[in-house]
């Protein structure tokens, strides 16, 4: 039996299917600890107090009802769970990131969250344990190289794969996946013509990431933009409704709340999203104002309340309500954000027949009228899928069942070695290094080129030395399109090839082709010996 099984993590949420190739009927999961009928569940973990074992995962981990024992609550502080520890796989700046508990990494946590998986049902190790199963993993589209390879060194020590560089293992990212499913809905509204160019706008929970796809023959994708994102998904209106409920409790209050009743917080979060969030139009005839009763869903914030606060609560007997305009004030921030996502990638890709809303934030009515009223004049048909929430999941494992379905991808780095040519006039003194070298970056693939998935990118190398028996080349990516040194802003290293050279009688004759390719959203790196001598190579990407 020959499997493909999908795993999809996002910042919030969490989810995956699975199908057998040869009866590729896509099934989606929604059994989760305490959901049932749920397609995807929270990344969240509850730990023991030495932050060694896992007690809870998915939501039971993240929101807690208030429990009352004889008319009074049991208001006893519990560890904080650990969330939205993927955020630190992304490019914000460290400050921004959240933090963790001490001795606690983002990578264990990640390998944790992997691991308590298999506690969902029989489904998942049965899937798991097959020798031909083939796990797709999506990211967003922000992640670089080094997120990827961060994530496939989760994945291995889950033991979802038997080596690190497993082929098991390959990545998509969450708007390309989204695209491939979304290329169905361009059938339904007879759009499915080669040349037709679609903008994907993938609203998770932690971020929203865009990507414009052509529909090619023969059912194939090509990729027209770089793919871009930032952090504006629907977290963020949670975090403006606790800063509309810390104005109203005091600042310090929600701080406490935040260290010791973090569940009887997130309920409160919870209760917001399904009567409040989810319903939201944008519509002022459509809203009729929320009475929240703090009593019921946070009674444990009556033990720190002071002052003016306290007394205005119990005038009003706990009651918070919260009107059209204060709602407002939630989304519009963080929608102003995905419409400015929305218009540079719009900016950057012409004439667009389609715009597809995935992702679960996408099925907030406010959000889809907001788009609607600020593209519909330059794009005709903005259409949201049916059950948004798992195009992602779904895609994936389309994409997985049919991996010719992506023709090409868009390079959103310039990637190049370091070479090291003899220093001559003209080159900075300063660099000059020993032996009279210089170290120079060689761009190979530039930053916006379209390219195919089997491409590849190389040059032939020599040894610097007649008796050199080891090579190693070090693989650097940029943000700017030309560059001349490895140690220039904005220049990281991505990995480093490491080959043995045993025989030397050659030379400086002996050549070596080096070869990278970007097909299967991995970047790798091969060697090939062309003076008919063994060689050894090992690319490690780096962490």
């Amino acid at each position: 039996m020959s499997f493909r099984l999908l795993l999809s993590f996002t910042c919030k949420s969490q989810g995956f299917a699975y199908s057998n190739k040869i009866n590729p009927e896509v099934i989606t999961n929604d059994t989760w600890p305490e959901q049932i009928g749920q397609l995807k569940t929270n990344t969240v973990l509850q730990y023991d107090k030495n932050f060694k074992n896992i007690e809870e995962w998915g939501y039971p981990a993240l929101a807690k009802k208030p429990r009352r024992n004889k008319g009074r609550t049991k208001n006893q502080p519990v560890p904080k769970p650990v969330e939205h520890f993927k955020l630190h796989l992304g490019s914000m700046p460290e400050n921004e990131k959240p933090l963790l508990p001490k001795g606690l990494t983002f990578k264990k946590a990640i390998t944790d969250y992997i691991k308590s998986m298999d506690t969902i049902n029989t489904r998942w190790p049965n899937i798991k344990f097959m020798e031909q199963a083939l796990i797709i993993l999506t990211v967003p589209a922000e992640f670089n190289d080094q997120a990827k390879a961060i994530m496939r060194e989760c994945i291995y020590n889950a033991d979802l794969i038997k080596t690190k560089n497993s082929e098991k293992l390959q990545f998509s990212t969450e708007p390309e996946a989204a695209a491939v499913h979304c290329m169905k809905v361009l059938k339904e509204h007879l759009l499915n013509i080669v040349g037709t160019n679609f903008l994907i706008v993938d609203c998770g929970g932690g971020t929203v990431d865009l990507t414009t796809r052509q529909l090619l023959s023969s059912d194939r994708l090509g990729e027209k933009t770089i793919r871009t994102g930032g952090f504006c998904g629907g977290i963020y209106v949670d975090k403006g409704f606790l800063v509309f409920i810390g104005d109203k409790v005091g600042p310090s209050v929600m701080q406490l709340l935040q260290e010791n009743h973090y569940g009887q917080l997130q309920y409160m979060v919870q209760e917001f999203c399904k009567k409040v969030k989810l319903l939201f139009t944008g519509y002022r005839e459509d809203y009729k104002p929320f009475d929240m009763d703090l009593d019921e869903v946070c009674p444990v914030i009556k033990q720190y309340v002071t002052g003016s606060r306290l007394d205005k609560l119990e005038e009003d007997e706990w009651i918070v309500e919260l009107n059209f305009e204060d709602v407002k004030k939630m989304f519009d921030p963080v929608i102003k954000k995905i419409l400015k996502l929305i218009r540079d990638q719009l900016t950057r890709s012409g004439t667009i027949s389609a715009m597809f809303l995935v992702g679960g934030f996408s099925e907030s009515k406010y959000l889809q009228k907001r788009i609607r009223e600020e593209f519909s004049d330059e794009v005709r048909n903005i259409s949201v899928p049916p059950q948004p929430m798992a195009a992602i999941v779904r895609g994936a494992l389309e994409y997985g069942l049919n991996m010719q379905k992506i023709k090409s991808r868009t390079l959103p780095l310039t990637y190049g070695i370091e070479l090291a040519p003899l220093w001559k006039d003209g080159d900075p003194p300063e660099r000059k290094q020993t032996y009279g070298r210089i170290f120079i970056f060689r761009r190979l693939a530039a930053r916006g080129l379209e390219v195919d998935v089997d491409q590849e990118f190389g040059l032939e190398l020599h040894p610097s030395f007649k008796e050199q028996t080891e090579i190693s080349i070090e693989v650097y990516a940029t943000t700017a399109i030309e560059a001349k040194y490895c140690d220039e802003p904005g220049m990281k290293k991505v990995g480093e090839l490491r080959l043995d050279f045993p025989d030397t009688h050659l030379g400086f004759h002996r050549k070596i082709t080096f070869t990278l390719t970007f097909g299967q959203m991995e970047i790798r790196a091969y060697a090939r010996n062309q003076s008919g001598q063994s060689t050894n190579a090992n690319f490690e990407l780096e962490l």
